[in-house]
Order: structure tokens, then sequence, then C-alpha cells
């Protein structure tokens, strides 16, 4: 019944967080919010709501290995799986696209992350310096964004229906506002029974079974770029998420702390979060195309990385 509650939790989490970006996209745009300013926060918000519900409920519920976990191995499920799959299906071409900066930002905000959880536990003021390096990563996407007119266009374009009716607008929000917390806690509590009958860590069910789930919104969307063939933009999508996940997801779920840091995390599971990163410097700098082959070594390593979590 648990593993029933854990898959009901992940679905009402999707149908939701979906429901919530439509609909505050669509009244941000209604009040004639720009939709560069929707896509760098509401937008950027709403994708990682369930990360951030599971985060937040997570360390309410007295089970902050599950939170850390649900970061940690997203992010590696995101390198490894993510672009994994997509490069399976067909490849990736690097030369597309120019994530150049930003993965040099997601470096710098993993091994600031590292940092902090070796500090630990994670407190008020490590998510002070986190959510301080969103903003900063925020402002400086901004600043990009506004030098491109066409990036501008092509936003207001795909984002949503800037004439959407007040009352979808409101269903759609509100249902998502709903959906959000129920699903959060129906997946936790379900994991933590699952990790409790079985003898299996909290972190471990993080690391693995939350993680992944977390990470099917953008597995499903890059295995559809893949089959579009326009999988190149499957790195930025990575980056940008791996730096959310780090900075905002975590920044906001230490204000709920004290988040302690398992020791397994400080001895294996970060240095493979932080190590996964660094694995796709070579694609991102000399525009190194992501074939087949890479997308078979990369989900091994990754299918090595759970055997080795579950051992």
């Amino acid at each position: 019944m648990d593993l029933v509650f854990v898959g009901l939790g992940l679905v009402i989490l999707l149908i939701a967080g979906d429901l919530l970006v439509r609909g505050a996209v669509a009244l941000s745009l209604r009040l004639g919010i720009p939709a560069l300013i929707v896509s760098l926060t509401i937008v950027a918000f709403g994708t990682s709501a369930p990360e951030l519900l599971i985060s937040i409920q997570a360390a309410l519920g007295g089970v902050p290995a599950l939170a850390l976990g649900n970061v940690v191995g997203s992010n590696t499920a995101n390198v490894l799986l993510v672009l994994g799959v997509p490069a399976l299906i067909s490849g990736i071409n690097t030369k597309a696209g120019n994530s150049q900066g930003d993965f040099w930002f997601m470096i710098g905000a993993s091994v600031l992350f590292v940092a902090l959880c070796f500090a630990g536990p994670l407190y008020f003021w490590h998510g002070v310096v986190l959510l301080s390096g969103i903003s900063v990563f925020l402002g400086m996407a901004f600043i990009k964004a506004h030098r491109s007119r066409r990036l501008q266009n092509a936003l207001e374009e795909e984002l949503g229906d800037p004439h959407m009716e007040w009352w979808k607008i409101g269903a759609l929000t509100v249902l998502g506002l709903m959906g959000l917390p129920l699903g959060a806690d129906l997946l936790v509590d379900g994991a933590v029974n699952i990790a409790q009958k079985f003898g299996v860590d909290d972190g471990i069910i993080g690391l693995t079974l939350v993680a992944i789930g977390t990470s099917l919104p953008e597995l499903a969307t890059a295995v559809m770029a893949a089959l579009r063939r326009q999988a190149d933009v499957a790195i930025g999508n990575v980056v940008g998420s791996n730096i959310f996940n780090l900075l905002g997801i975590m920044g906001v779920a230490s204000f709920f702390g004290p988040l302690p840091v398992p020791a397994s995390f400080l001895h294996l599971d970060l240095w493979i979060m932080l190590g996964t990163s660094l694995m796709i410097a070579p694609f991102v700098l000399s525009y190194l195309n992501i074939g087949r082959a890479w997308g078979v070594a990369f989900i091994s390593c990754y299918a090595i990385y759970v055997i080795i979590l579950l051992k």
C-alpha cells in the first residue's frame, strides 16, 4: 500500500505542479508582468515545486535525510538519466547551446553546497547564503536574456495564454496549491514507511525512489525533445535545474531546519553529485557531442551508483 501512496503522491505532485505553473503564468501575463520575469521566477519555482514541497515536508516531518537525498539524488539523476536517456535515443548536439557560463555557476553552487554540508547541520544562515546565490543567478539570467529580443519574443509565445479566462486561472492555481502539499505528504509518508519496513535508510530512499520521481518531469521533457530532434536543449535544462535545486530548494528547506547531514552523504553521495556535474565539462566546454555510447555510459554509471547504495 505504501508503494501506492508513493505513486499516487508523485502523480498528484506532477499534475498539481503543472496546474500551478499554467495558472500562475496566465495570471502574470493577464496582469501585464513581462514574460521574461515570469520565466525566470514563477516558471522556475513552479517546475521545482515537487522537490520544494517534498523537502519542506521531510524537514517538518523529522526526516531531514529524505530532504537532502531528494536534492542530491535529483541532481545526480539529472545528469546521468536526463542526459543519458535522450543521448541514447538520438544523441545530443551540444554546439546548438551556450551553457558555459551557467555550467561554471553550477559547479560553484555545487562546491558551495558541499562546503556548507561539511559545516552543517544546515541552519537558517545556510539558507540565506544559498538563496543569495540563487538571487545572483536569476539576476545574471535576467540580464543575459534581456539582451536577446528574440528570446523575449519566443517567451511571449511559449509561456502561456495571456487571454485565459479569470475563472480558469483561479481554478488552475487553487487546484495546484491544494494538490502540491497533498502529493508531498502522501509521497513522503509512503517513502518513510517503505524505508522503515525494509530497514532502508531515509537518505537512500530520497537518493533513489524520491529523486528519480521528482526528476521525471525533466526526463520526460528531455525524451520528447530527443524524439523531436531538439535534444540540444537538454544540457541547459539540466544545468539550470541543478542550480535551482541546490540554491533554491535547499535554501528554503534550510529555513525549516536544522537539517543534519548524514555521514554517508559526506563520504560518498555529495562527491558523486559533484563528480557527475563535472562529467559534462568536456561536452559543455569543448562542444563534444553526447552520442549513444555516452548515453549508455551515463545510464550504466547511474545503475552502478544505485546498486552501491542498496548494498
